[in-house]
């Protein structure tokens, strides 16, 4: 078996999907991305493919994960990395189609018989929050995850730093103690507020506190666990294992939330989570796409025995408000009370409804994330 042909398509909101074709017909489907340059992780893509992969053996994954990372001077970053995890997605979802069975076989087998999700709640007013955190909670979610804030300044205002409080205190008591909460700090703070808002926001008992500082301030991670007891969670914006080395040394970390289609996919996810199981750290991998990338996560989640719980980007609970159920033939998210079940159909578990993905695909699309500025113009971290 070749790998012979490619398509890539741009669908709304802001996915985008691959298919892998070989001599024989299988297919294998991918999503790489970066939220906010498709056009570039496509690009890089379309590179690989066309340079290295068109004519290989689509089961010999590792090889080519190995060739696709170490084969270039310049590696690693979310553009090439989003690109691999595309691929490397799609390559397995092949090798499962071949052999009827679904990744996780392949992978090793169950280590659970199904995956708790997470849903991110959003509003500008804390009356809004705690609406949707009830209605989430209502559906049947056990957890669920909020921003703390908006742009923030170097040092806050008290009144500030209690409308913070206020808004994340209202959505707790909205909802029953049985339903956890995630609160993302998005990395929109500094090291100073990090640390008062750990602090203020002990009495909630957050499941984790996520990305308290942006990436590149990791070495202040310990000083600001050490203003909570509340988990520390973050690694959205890392991007294969040597990144995560440093992050790891820390000891600050309880949780890391790697993205399956920005961490070199499924290869290199598995191996984040065993890297972090050896730190006694559990894997809660971030997942704010499209079906694809969801069902690839499920795979991962299925196998790696350290796993908290997953994020998702859909509406999974529903089949009537989601787009991602209308690009695939049946839905295989069977949720329920907060969980989903296990993904036991060949390859992905999912089959991609190709028409209507066409169809989806000759909409305009061109997402970019906001520029936020503060009162006095200076830009603020989005």
């Amino acid at each position: 078996m070749q790998i012979t042909g490619y398509e890539l398509f741009e669908i709304p909101p802001r996915w985008v999907f691959l298919k892998l074709e070989t001599s024989t017909g299988l297919l294998g489907w991918g999503e790489p991305v970066i939220e906010g340059r498709a056009k570039t992780v496509r690009a890089a893509v379309e590179e690989m493919l066309d340079q290295y992969l068109i004519g290989k053996d689509p089961f010999r994954i590792e090889d080519h994960w190995q060739a696709l990372y170490r084969g270039g001077f310049y590696r690693g970053g979310p553009i090439l990395m989003s690109a691999i995890a595309g691929i490397n997605q799609a390559l397995w979802d092949i090798k499962g189609k071949h052999f009827g069975a679904p990744v996780y076989e392949l992978l090793g087998g169950k280590s659970r018989d199904k995956v708790r999700v997470y849903k991110w709640i959003g509003g500008d007013r804390p009356e809004d929050v705690a609406a949707e955190a009830t209605r989430l909670a209502e559906a049947g979610y056990t957890a669920l995850k909020m921003d703390a804030t908006n742009q923030t300044r170097f040092i806050e205002t008290k009144a500030s730093l209690d409308e913070i409080t206020e808004r994340i205190q209202h959505v707790r008591t909205a909802v029953d103690d049985r339903v956890d909460i995630g609160i993302d700090f998005r990395g929109r703070v500094s090291k100073s507020m990090a640390k008062t808002l750990t602090n203020r926001l002990e009495s909630v008992e957050p499941m984790f506190i996520e990305e308290p500082v942006l990436p590149e301030n990791i070495e202040h991670l310990p000083n600001i666990a050490a203003q909570t007891h509340a988990p520390i969670a973050a690694g959205e914006r890392l991007y294969s294992r040597w990144d995560y080395k440093d992050l790891l040394k820390t000891g600050a970390i309880d949780v890391i939330q790697p993205d399956v289609s920005h961490a070199g996919g499924i290869s290199e996810m598995v191996k984040l989570a065993n890297m972090a199981e050896s730190h006694d750290v559990a894997i809660a991998p971030n997942c704010p796409l499209g079906p694809i990338a969801l069902a690839a996560s499920i795979q991962v989640d299925t196998v790696v025995p350290n796993l908290l719980v997953q994020d998702q980007g859909f509406d999974v609970h529903s089949e009537t408000t989601s787009p991602a159920h209308d690009l695939l033939n049946s839905n295989p998210f069977a949720f329920d009370d907060g969980y989903l079940k296990t993904l036991d159909g060949p390859g992905l578990g999912i089959d991609v409804a190709l028409d209507v993905v066409r169809e989806k695909a000759e909409a305009d699309l061109d997402w970019h994330n906001p520029i936020w500025r503060h009162e006095d113009g200076s830009v603020a971290d989005w």
